[in-house]
């Protein structure tokens, strides 16, 4: 065996033709996900060990139809290959994964790669879809109309990636070193010359069932229907918020009983002083009353995960376009805008996908309407403590409170693109060309990488950031010291710290809403983000608390204390809760002027404090 002298492999295809999953395969958890230096284009690195113990760079590039860049995605990708990022060599291997339902839209990517010269090995990936559909490909004939290596993988399979690695280990540096016969030519400049070669290799190596579609072709004349379509997404989003409280009971109450247990475990160890209520008022009532909320994070992301990896999504995409377009939105702003179920920030990074600036804008701009993770903990605490545990038929009424705060934030965001359409920003409506993937279906082992890496991202920000702005609040909030001779009786002593008099100087424009100083306390570090509300509130009441205990049944406390006039103006609020500073900052970014998230800041802080204050004088109206 010849010693391997290449170090980098560059993973290449187009969108949804399984390349990330073959990547996760090889790298499993030996990965890590960034950005490219100046553009929020995701750059994954991980890493693949041989058997003969040396470990190759696997770099999994931006989904490319061409190397003719349309997107910021195609231009990073062709900017690899080139070796022209700065700081980072170019690829010594180049691994071309095709769809192998779908050759004749991968090769053009293929001949392209064939035409710069490069080392290239085309991976033939989810070949067992391709045979249940009764397709017959000539890998061997493939290979020489090619003049590169050809294997198959199977991406969804444990071991779906061993030929490829036994190629990469074995037989490649050989492969490179001998001189081969190709009945092919580089790819032509033309797309035309491009697209009949195309066909020509097609007609070589591919065979079989031509009516391959025929269910998938059933099952879009229905999920693709106007009406019919509307309503199973209508259905599949209602689930998913059905099933975030039901699934969530259990892991959610298993945390609240450890982090109670560990605050009465903290009290009896340690000494009464500043150091334990540090930790018992501050970090454990603050970032436990944040981490409380990670398993319903978790199952909105599995299901985000789930549609995404069955090819689901660019088809809402598309049954949504002409609606979207009538509120002057493009139907390519539906995958950025769901991202935005997840976090405003992948939502925003993902409208570089859309090529007009107008509707990238307006996308932009309504994207924080959309209801992030971030609010998760703020709706779940507020639903826990005002809406009763029982059912509504077969549905869970706190399943069917937060679906409707969804459906509140998507109106809300069409109504605010509508105005944007006819005030602000007009343009014509443009339909949406799509390409749609087949359906799969999802590997499990890429729905638990995805999940693997959304906790580990929401623990570092509860690690991070979360926990430095608690340890802060509790510094605000406990001193200054009460004067001397203070009683309980004259009130807690947060009153007299820098936290407590800022919150009764917040109170004043807060309280036509409900909110009492608590709260106004907890909506300033909401600002850095929105999930630290619950934090804040968490070690304000432990720390508002008369016998000076922590606070870790928060519901309860807030169940006692707040009004439903006062929990109703605080959803209302949060609907439309202006973004975190982190958000703001991703847009000043990506449009590169400080107009417009400052507009956007605005004008969320506007419509947060009317529908708040609408919603808490109705309530009290009508006598609750």
């Amino acid at each position: 065996m010849s010693a391997i002298t290449y170090k980098t492999i560059a993973l290449v295809g187009n969108p949804n033709c399984g390349k990330t999953a073959l990547f996760n395969l090889m790298t499993g958890a030996r990965q890590k996900v960034a950005n490219y230096a100046g553009v929020t284009v995701e750059r994954k690195v991980g890493s693949l060990r041989l058997k003969n113990g040396q470990t190759l760079s696997v770099v999994d590039l931006p989904g490319a139809y061409s190397l003719s860049p349309a997107t910021p995605d195609e231009e990073v990708t062709l900017q690899v290959i080139e070796g022209r990022r700065p700081g980072e060599a170019a690829p010594d291997v180049i691994v071309a994964v095709v769809d192998a339902t779908n050759l004749r839209m991968n090769l053009r990517l293929v001949l392209e790669l064939l035409r710069m010269g490069r080392p290239v090995v085309v991976a033939v990936n989810m070949a067992d879809v391709a045979r249940a559909q009764g397709l017959k490909l000539d890998l061997q004939r493939l290979e020489l109309e090619l003049g590169c290596p050809v294997v198959e993988t199977i991406a969804v399979q444990q071991k779906g990636h061993l030929q490829l690695v036994e190629l990469l280990e074995a037989r490649f540096e050989a492969y490179l070193s001998t001189q081969r016969p190709s009945l092919g030519m580089p790819a032509p400049a033309s797309p035309e010359a491009l697209q009949r070669d195309v066909r020509r290799i097609l007609a070589a190596v591919l065979s079989g069932n031509e009516n391959r579609g025929r269910f998938q072709h059933r099952l879009d004349a229905v999920v693709m229907h106007p009406v019919w379509g509307l309503l199973v997404l209508a259905t599949v989003l209602f689930l998913i918020f059905q099933a975030v409280f039901s699934w969530a009971a259990y892991p959610m109450d298993a945390i609240k009983d450890l982090m109670a247990a560990t605050g009465e475990w903290t009290m009896t160890q340690m000494p009464e002083g500043p150091l334990r209520s540090l930790l018992v008022d501050g970090v454990i009532a603050g970032v436990g009353g944040v981490l409380v909320f990670l398993p319903q994070i978790l199952i909105l992301f599995f299901f985000i995960l789930l549609l995404e990896d069955s090819g689901y999504l660019p088809r809402a995409a598309f049954l949504l376009d002409n609606v979207m377009g009538k509120v002057g939105l493009s139907g390519r702003a539906f995958i950025p805008l769901l991202s935005s179920f997840a976090c405003a920030i992948p939502g925003i990074m993902a409208t570089r996908t859309i090529a007009n600036w107008k509707d990238r804008l307006a996308t932009i701009m309504v994207a924080p309407l959309m209801t992030c993770s971030a609010r998760l903990p703020v709706y779940a605490l507020l639903i826990g403590a005002f809406v009763p545990e029982r059912t509504v038929g077969w549905f869970d009424l706190r399943g069917l409170t937060l679906f409707g705060l969804y459906v509140a934030g998507v109106l809300s965001a069409m109504a605010v693109a509508w105005v944007f359409k006819r005030v602000w920003m007009k343009s014509s409506y443009q339909p949406l060309m799509l390409e749609l993937p087949p359906y799969r279906m999802p590997s499990m082992r890429n729905l638990g990488l995805g999940l693997w890496e959304r906790a580990r991202i929401f623990l570092r920000r509860v690690g991070g950031i979360i926990f430095a702005l608690m340890v802060l609040l509790w510094f605000l909030s406990t001193y200054p010291a009460p004067p001397a001779g203070w009683t309980e009786a004259q009130g807690p002593a947060i009153l007299y710290s820098v936290a407590g008099m800022m919150g009764q100087t917040l109170q004043h424009v807060f309280s036509p809403l409900g909110f009492n100083w608590q709260i106004s306390i907890a909506l300033v570090p909401g600002m850095a983000a929105r999930e630290v509300a619950v934090g804040a509130l968490g070690t304000v009441y432990s720390l508002s608390a008369a016998d000076n205990a922590m606070a870790d049944a928060l519901s309860p406390v807030i169940a006692q204390g707040w009004s439903l006039a006062t929990a109703y103006s605080l959803l209302a609020w949060f609907v439309f809760a202006p973004q975190c500073l982190s958000t703001l900052a991703v847009v000043r970014r990506e449009t590169n002027s400080w107009r417009y998230p400052l507009l956007m800041a605005a004008y969320l802080f506007a419509l947060a404090y009317a529908a708040a204050f609408v919603t808490y004088r109705t309530t009290l109206w009508l006598g609750a």
